[in-house]
């Protein structure tokens, strides 16, 4: 399964769409639609530059598929293409070992659809701190996964 459009709008409304590395909220190099720089923690001089929208476009194709993988690895029921869609824009922001250790995924591979849904809004937090951001993403994933 491949992510929709609307998954890929949502994640670029998201994570914003930044042609120049930056610092995420807590510190981390970041460039294009939250495509983390290596580890992070440095920025390579290679990377110090101003992308076209077409390398971050590709960029992001390449880090999507990662997840898509990821997904379908780690998920034992049927899903629609909306909850596949959440899924991918969740595990992209959060991490797949994340997904792979969380409340969701085990309710969701049990077989518990609304609990799984129930979830979403308790990955509010970054650096240990609420984000309006994020409540907000959660908000939108959770309702994607629901449609």
């Amino acid at each position: 399964m491949k992510v929709s459009d609307k998954c890929i709008n949502m994640i670029k409304h998201h994570e914003g769409f930044v042609r120049k590395p930056y610092q995420d909220p807590i510190g981390l190099w970041t460039v294009g639609v939250g495509h983390l720089i290596g580890d992070g923690k440095k920025l390579p001089k290679e990377w110090n530059k101003e992308f076209t929208d077409e390398e971050v476009d590709n960029i992001l194709c390449e880090d999507l598929e990662r997840f898509e993988i990821g997904i379908q690895r780690l998920t034992k029921v049927s899903l629609t293409q909306s909850q596949f869609d959440a899924l991918v824009s969740f595990s992209f922001n959060v991490g797949l070992g994340n997904f792979q250790s969380s409340t969701l995924r085990s309710k969701l591979n049990r077989g518990d659809y609304e609990g799984a849904s129930n979830e979403f809004p308790k990955w509010r937090k970054a650096g240990g701190k609420i984000l309006k951001g994020l409540v907000r993403r959660r908000a939108d994933e959770k309702a994607l996964f629901l449609s």
